[in-house]
């Protein structure tokens, strides 16, 4: 009888990673830096004291392997409850089959542009691919998009599996394109704002390489997706997923032919509530400051917002319930990124933005209460199971915290930085922070961890700090893709339904080419003149 592999399921890899970092804290000696709250871009933030460092007890972990899962969900709590509220909300979108109709709706106005010559020369799907991921790249990059991934999967996986293409291309359209830019940071608070902060760099200076980075790596990054989508379209069944596609296949052939296109009056009554709620956050808040970098631009962009909605609502109301349903869709995006940009939105935001979009959804589909909360609850019940995932990974951080030796991994990896030249410097810099990223996600938190230390080590060795910030927003980037601590990557996979090991088998070779690309253009920021370096 041959033995036959069958991959684990998520939960139980994560449970193995938690049970090998109780094994390294028997290992690794305890250690701790002092901490102390400084004051970054005005948000206090707490950094290490730099030759702070002492060795304690070490504090091996043996049955807390099981109450770090307790710590785990309670650490994951925000990445959790946006899972389940995300869930929920699409699940009562679903049932009125208004995405289906608008993916179906999508790819006939694709096959309609072929007939364009150069349309037709460049592919359309791969003029599609690009231009999303693009987007994407550019909100990474920006404004550091990361955890609203999770919401765009739930479209873009049903819509890379009508295009012919898997999940994993679903995938790579935002939360990898999003990622992507997230490396190659032009903008990103969360990365580069925080780090040159904490370096005392003047606030987005060097920008003109780190677009240059950023065209370079995302340009790869496209390449890469697109190479492999063409495979898959030639051949779906050479996909990984293709098997386990089976689910989003059955679910978008919900029969389009079978669906009736009407308007009820719930759907008007509805658009007109919806409206007046607009209206009145539109006169609450006559102007809207969008913060992008040090730039600000100030705008009635929530007055502009509401009456494109009324516009947009009565003509999509006029065809059919579903296309109304699709604008509220495209609304709540264009809400996503006002709120983030203007009103500095997280999390908690966003998820009630998606509850307010279900609700809105079922109402509108002339749904009484007990069965918009039916809906609801089913949704939350089909992706219950990523969200135990994502609270199970939250254990692997509290098994390295509660055993104290993240301070002692930091403090060995930046003693390799002593003694050596500048290149020699930032490669390590770069391989410290990369792997780094595989423990702590956080960017932000990264950032208070290692800047104040490496920043030191920059002006000891004569090397520029913005040589220094550029090796931690690479580092805080490409590895964060691969990292199973990271909830957002376990949402986003959870959420596709694709297992853990068949996503590194994916993106493993691709993040090699990454990394690659990333330590050559550390090079220039280091051997050449650059403007604010």
């Amino acid at each position: 009888m041959r033995f036959r592999f069958s991959i684990p399921h998520n939960l139980v890899i994560v449970f193995s990673i938690v049970i090998f970092a109780a094994m390294l804290t028997w290992i690794i000696p305890g250690g701790s830096y002092e901490r102390q709250t400084v004051s970054v871009n005005g948000v206090e933030r707490s950094v290490i004291v730099n030759g702070s460092f002492k060795y304690v007890d070490s504090q091996p972990q043996t049955w807390q392997i099981f109450s770090a899962f307790y710590k785990g969900f309670i650490n994951m709590s925000h990445i959790i409850v946006f899972v389940l509220m995300i869930g929920g909300a699409f699940w009562i979108m679903n049932d009125t089959k208004a995405i289906d109709v608008g993916i179906f709706s999508f790819l006939g106005y694709t096959r309609r542009m072929e007939k364009f010559k150069p349309v037709r020369f460049l592919g359309v799907n791969n003029i599609i691919i690009t231009l999303i991921m693009l987007l994407f790249s550019l909100f990474g990059a920006i404004f550091g998009m990361s955890e609203e991934t999770i919401a765009f999967t739930v479209v873009f996986v049903p819509l890379a599996i009508s295009m012919g293409y898997d999940s994993i291309t679903g995938v790579a359209l935002c939360y990898f394109g999003a990622h992507i830019g997230f490396a190659g940071a032009i903008l990103n608070p969360f990365t580069v704002g925080i780090a040159q902060g904490l370096a005392s760099v003047p606030l987005f200076t060097g920008i003109e390489y780190r677009i240059v980075a950023w065209m370079v790596i995302t340009a790869a990054g496209i390449a890469a997706v697109l190479f492999y989508a063409s495979r898959i379209k030639k051949n779906p069944v050479k996909s990984i997923m293709y098997e386990a596609d089976a689910y989003w296949r059955d679910k978008g052939s919900s029969h389009i032919d079978d669906i009736k296109y009407h308007t009820p009056v719930s759907a008007w009554i509805t658009a007109l509530a919806t409206g007046i709620v607009l209206v009145v956050f539109a006169v609450k808040y006559p102007v809207t400051t969008m913060q992008v970098g040090l730039s600000q631009v100030s705008a009635p962009l929530l007055q502009i917002t509401a009456a494109l909605y009324f516009i947009t609502s009565y003509f999509t109301l006029r065809k059919s319930l579903h296309f109304f349903i699709l604008t509220i869709l495209a609304f709540t995006m264009i809400y996503l990124v006002i709120g983030v940009l203007g009103f500095e939105w997280y999390i908690m935001e966003i998820a009630a933005l998606f509850l307010a979009m279900g609700i809105v959804t079922g109402f509108a589909s002339a749904k009484k209460p007990g069965e918009i909360t039916k809906l609801f609850i089913e949704g939350v019940r089909d992706i219950v199971s990523a969200s135990l995932v994502v609270g199970f990974a939250g254990g692997i951080i509290a098994i390295l915290s509660d055993g104290q030796i993240i301070d002692t991994v930091l403090h060995s990896l930046s003693g390799a930085l002593q003694g050596t030249g500048k290149l020699t410097a930032v490669t390590i810099m770069y391989v410290f922070q990369s792997v780094l990223n595989l423990i702590i996600t956080s960017g932000s938190a990264k950032a208070a961890l290692t800047i104040p230390i490496m920043a030191e080590f920059s002006d000891i060795i004569g090397l520029s700090r913005q040589a220094t910030i550029v090796a931690f927003q690479f580092g805080a980037g490409f590895t964060d893709m691969i990292a199973p601590t990271s909830g957002v990557l376990i949402g986003v996979l959870g959420m596709a339904r694709i297992p853990y090991v068949k996503w590194l088998k994916w993106i493993l070779p691709i993040l090699a080419i990454l990394v690659l690309i990333g330590f050559l253009l550390l090079i220039p920021a280091v051997t050449m003149d650059l403007n604010g370096f």
